[in-house]
């Protein structure tokens, strides 16, 4: 499937790969076409050695991804809904990959929308955004890791708050509430997401690979394991190439050349 696309936009440039949700008649709804091609697409960039960075946003100006498309869930049965459990969704893609992935937030993320926005590293928003766990107004509870992440984010009572009314909140809600970095005008949203991919590429993508599996870490294990995790990856660091580029070239006073090895 790689290189053809139905549903949403691959381009690479500059060691970035850009994925856009693109079905903006649909406000960007993740149907199951789209979701399979958005798998197909990171796991595209993870083993991209050319890439060092991705960037998720959504076509159009309304939205990020508006959620699930939910017309196809009138006929769904659990059956089907079991059997997707075995196929990686985007979440795990996201987290699991060595590189940072920056959602860059147009409009409306909501139910699925917010969870792939949560998903990412690092979250940019305009701001005239909106996010919220929606699932809960047709019918549903969050399937694709908002139980689990939006608790992490904001606490359990505002996690609960937020899942058991479906309430939509403004994007500067959103970052007062520790959910998004960053909250810009909506036409500097491109400006800001560029700013953001230049800092991240000024450093060692292999090493920001290191830390990203670190502070993942830290969340799944007591502070004492994951210290001990720390201490090991640290200590791997000191092989990799670009550790030693970056220490020469502080020494040296001038720019490192990083290769991502």
């Amino acid at each position: 499937m790689s290189g053809t696309y139905e549903f949403i936009i691959y381009e690479k440039a500059d060691s970035v790969a850009w994925i856009t949700l693109n079905r903006p008649d649909a406000m960007n709804a993740q149907s199951d076409g789209l979701r399979m091609e958005l798998v197909d697409a990171l796991e595209q960039a993870s083993s991209d050695e050319e890439v060092f960075c991705v960037v998720i946003t959504g076509s159009g100006d309304k939205a990020f991804s508006a959620g699930a498309d939910v017309a196809q869930y009138v006929t769904r049965v659990p059956s089907y809904v079991v059997a997707q459990k075995y196929i990686l969704r985007p979440f795990e893609l996201i987290r699991n990959m060595t590189k940072p992935v920056i959602a860059s937030v147009n409009g409306l993320a909501l139910g699925a929308g917010c969870e792939l926005m949560m998903s990412c590293d690092i979250i940019i928003a305009a701001d005239d955004a909106k996010i919220g766990q929606t699932e809960i107004r047709v019918g549903l509870i969050p399937g694709g890791g908002g139980t689990q992440v939006l608790p992490r984010l904001v606490g359990e009572k505002k996690a609960k708050e937020l899942i058991f009314t479906g309430r939509m909140i403004t994007a500067q809600e959103a970052m007062d509430l520790g959910i998004i970095n960053q909250v810009v005008p909506h036409e500097q949203l491109r400006e800001a997401t560029d700013n953001m991919v230049k800092e991240l590429l000024r450093n060692s993508p292999a090493i920001i690979g290191l830390a990203k599996i670190a502070i993942n870490r830290s969340l799944e294990t007591p502070l004492q394991v994951g210290m001990s995790y720390e201490r090991d990856l640290f200590a791997l660091a000191f092989s990799y190439e670009d550790q030693k580029e970056g220490a020469k070239a502080f020494i040296e006073k001038r720019r490192p050349s990083y290769k991502g090895k």
